[in-house]
């Protein structure tokens, strides 16, 4: 896939620290050698060491940046300097997402607020200023959501089993009207701002239980996830993947 457009261009990829963040920033980066890419993640730590082991040319076009995508300010400061720095944002990858396990019923509700801030208004916060960007520079960006097959279709249980995804599902229903939201804004205010959602099904992350990655049930690879990402990113200007559900091969 070529992601030739992008030439000189700097994307921001949230939750880069692990899983389908990091697999996204390898992904940019072996795509094309002079895009730059900011790393955004809490764990400023592992950003860095994963930036120690990335070829000389790679180590100097990525830039980790401590950022808590649940906070405004944080988030501020983070693209303030995103923008001061590295010319601005042309690719935004909204990674950054949270699982709390409980139910909905019995919860702190710190911890399920928690959730909808980091996986909804984290989204939010991100996308405004990268838009702005766009928009500022009179760039053709191009905003990517890592969503969730969760965000389409909720795994129905036994009738004696309670469910432990509490919020999680409803935030990324939320991110699945949320794409169509931007992608009429997006229009409506004269951009070619491209948006996409990308819904997987269950991937081996840090999110997924020891349980799941053990278990008989198919799963995905944070690199098959990255693929999709770098695929959207070559489609040419008049062609926008709206939403693309990926499912492992004999997955529910």
């Amino acid at each position: 896939m070529s992601l030739e457009r992008w030439s000189n261009c700097t994307a921001v990829v949230t939750g880069a620290s692990s899983g389908i963040g990091v697999a996204i920033v390898k992904e940019l980066l072996d795509a094309n050698s002079t895009i730059r890419v900011a790393g955004l993640a809490r764990r400023l730590e592992r950003m860095e060491e994963f930036q120690k082991i990335l070829p000389d040319d790679q180590q100097k076009r990525f830039h980790p940046i401590a950022c808590d995508v649940s906070s405004l300010e944080s988030v501020n400061t983070a693209f303030d300097w995103i923008i001061k720095n590295l010319s601005g944002v042309d690719i935004l990858v909204n990674n950054a997402g949270i699982f709390n396990a409980g139910q909905a019923t019995s919860m702190n509700p710190l911890e399920l607020q928690q959730v909808m801030q980091t996986n909804v208004m984290g989204v939010v916060f991100c996308t405004q200023r990268a838009f702005q960007s766009m928009k500022d520079r009179s760039v053709d960006g191009h905003v990517v959501i890592v969503n969730s097959i969760m965000g389409h279709t909720i795994p129905t249980l036994d009738a004696q089993t309670a469910p432990s995804s509490n919020l999680y599902a409803p935030s990324k229903y939320a991110l699945t009207a949320l794409t169509e939201i931007y992608r009429q804004e997006f229009r409506g205010l004269g951009t070619r701002v491209k948006i996409t959602s990308i819904s997987p099904g269950l991937t081996d992350t840090d999110i997924v239980a020891e349980r799941s990655r053990g278990g008989k049930k198919p799963i995905l690879q944070p690199e098959d996830i990255s693929r999709c990402v770098a695929f959207t990113l070559s489609t040419p200007a008049h062609m926008q993947i709206h939403e693309m559900i990926v499912k492992p091969v004999l997955g529910e």
